[in-house]
């Protein structure tokens, strides 16, 4: 729940436009609800790493961590964590995509070291989430774990990796200031499309016992 806690700008004003703004902008340092967005964030990380440690280290007799798609998918997993509450400690200074002299401060590299830092941690939370998606979408359908993931997983993942691409484009297009290529609402999407994947990942691991361990392989008769 903390990590679509973004979605509470439907009822809540935050002077910022859902469409064309960063989903960071409303945790920047400016904003009235800033400090709200920056919890929520840094429990939703806190929240990722935890549960990903668990898996890694409590996993049936370490079979996590002996299965390499396993293993690659839960420490990405707490690379997305880790990350996302280092971008709670590391806002905006302001919202570029709203505040014209944000923007050019922004531009002129006059705006806090925050903001590099904030974009690098950004990068990490999603590359960490990108490669958990895969790994563990794989995983599921390959070892048969977890059938909501090995059911819906790769439509997910499909799409994803659609927004992902969306919101790729719009941000190089505002940088290079050519508008925001409705960036706010492809951002919204990307960060909601791994929310619902959390979600089928947390049903299926909820749904079963931990899983004994990879099939074993076929062998030609």
């Amino acid at each position: 729940m903390a990590y679509t806690a973004w979605v509470l700008e439907v009822v809540l004003s935050t002077g910022l436009d859902p469409v064309q703004a960063y989903i960071s902008e409303l945790a920047a340092e400016d904003q009235p609800l800033g400090g709200l967005f920056r919890a929520t964030d840094l429990a939703a990380g806190l929240c990722l790493l935890a549960a990903a440690g668990t898996a890694l280290a409590a996993g049936p007799a370490g079979s996590f961590r002996r299965n390499r798609w396993a293993s690659v998918g839960w420490s990405a997993l707490a690379v997305f964590g880790a990350a996302t509450a280092a971008d709670s400690r590391l806002p905006l200074s302001c919202a570029p995509t709203s505040d014209e002299m944000c923007a050019a401060r922004e531009t002129a590299g006059l705006v806090p070291a925050t903001h590099t830092a904030h974009a690098v941690t950004s990068s990490l939370a999603m590359a960490g989430a990108l490669t958990a998606l895969v790994s563990l979408t794989v995983a599921a359908r390959r070892y048969r774990w977890w059938s909501p993931v090995r059911r819906f997983g790769p439509w997910l993942l499909g799409a994803e990796l659609l927004a992902t691409g969306w919101s790729l484009a719009s941000i190089a297009a505002f940088q290079a200031g050519h508008g925001t290529w409705a960036l706010g609402a492809g951002q919204r999407l990307q960060v909601l499309l791994v929310a619902l994947w959390l979600g089928l990942l947390a049903l299926g691991v909820a749904r079963s016992a931990w899983p004994a361990g990879p099939l074993p392989e076929r062998r030609p008769a």
